[in-house]
């Protein structure tokens, strides 16, 4: 079976604060630790209200520093908004803080939206140059080389693992290239899964991080001890991309019992589409929706979405997933 591992959003509840969300996730990640998943990552996202790991790096610190066991990392910096080599100190601190459990995820989405580009002073551009930063990011997280002029301190020699993650056939065909771990955020964009990890598994050639292909699918899983519980927990994560599809992002709302007096049509089918990488049930439908899962993708490691509003049946549905997974 492959691992399990957690994307963490660290949202904001109706009625909570930041604070208490970044708190949480923190806790989340203990528990996760103890029930055995592998990773914990979170995601770069701005000028979100729900959402409190913009400033990522700070994030993983928070959470590794409450952990002892478990990788952490980031699913994940979205390249184009910074200068690799930032970026390579900022890990390479967090590799020398934490030696052997920190993951750098690339994206080469802004992971926001336009106006909010501009106030990062980033040019929407800059994504055309993510293959050349990616390996400027990769060197600079290297043994330094003889005439180097530039060190990145720390970070030079820390060698952080790095995984490619997009939604298209671009990251595919990169990480495939480069010889990395892919991750492919079918959690929120599933429609390119499947022709995205035939890709990728094609046309890997072995590099030294790694020598085999290791493909990573997002998928949503909201674990209940009944379907109909369960349903009813998944409509606070589907409230949420409802506000996607409106334009206007809240905090997380609290479940409802019926669904479909909150959205239009319209709306349902937008928001299906996007979550249409999701697994919602008792222990027994968890266990075979992600059965189905595997033996379609033939994924190495399934990277779970839960966004239950508790945050006591939000550990419980990750502890139903790991012990339906075991």
């Amino acid at each position: 079976m492959p691992a399990l591992s957690i994307l963490e959003l660290g949202r904001v509840r109706q009625g909570s604060d930041r604070r208490t969300a970044l708190d949480e996730a923190r806790a989340l990640a203990r528990h996760a630790e103890d029930l055995g998943y592998r990773r914990f990552w979170v995601a770069e996202h701005h000028n979100m209200p729900t959402v409190t790991t913009a400033a990522t790096a700070l994030v993983i610190q928070h959470i590794a520093a409450g952990t002892t066991s478990i990788r952490v990392g980031a699913g994940g910096i979205m390249l184009p908004n910074h200068a690799p080599y930032v970026i390579a100190e900022q890990f390479g601190t967090l590799e020398t803080l934490f030696p052997g459990r920190i993951d750098l995820g690339l994206g080469r989405a802004p992971g926001t939206d336009q106006m909010t580009l501009q106030a990062l002073r980033r040019d929407p551009r800059n994504a055309n140059n993510f293959p050349q930063d990616v390996l400027e990011l990769q060197a600079f997280l290297g043994p330094v080389q003889p005439g180097q002029a530039i060190e990145a301190v720390p970070g030079s020699g820390t060698n952080v693992p790095l995984w490619i993650l997009g939604s298209s056939t671009f990251g595919a065909q990169l990480a495939a290239e480069l010889g990395l771990p892919y991750g492919f955020a079918s959690h929120f964009a599933p429609q390119a899964l499947d022709v995205a990890l035939g890709i990728y598994r094609e046309r890997f050639k072995p590099s030294e991080q790694l020598q085999a292909p290791h493909a990573v699918v997002g998928v949503n899983v909201i674990a209940a001890d009944t379907d109909d519980e369960a349903r009813r927990l998944a409509t606070s994560q589907q409230m949420s991309f409802v506000g996607m599809v409106r334009g206007k992002r809240g905090l997380m709302q609290p479940p409802i019992d019926d669904i479909d007096s909150y959205w239009t049509p319209h709306e349902k089918a937008q928001a299906s589409q996007m979550l249409a990488c999701s697994v919602v049930g008792s222990p027994d439908t968890v266990r075979e929706g992600l059965r189905q899962l595997v033996s379609r993708t033939q994924a190495d490691e399934l990277m779970i979405v839960s966004d239950v509003f508790d945050p006591e049946k939000r550990r419980k549905s990750f502890g139903i997933i790991a012990d339906v997974m075991a």
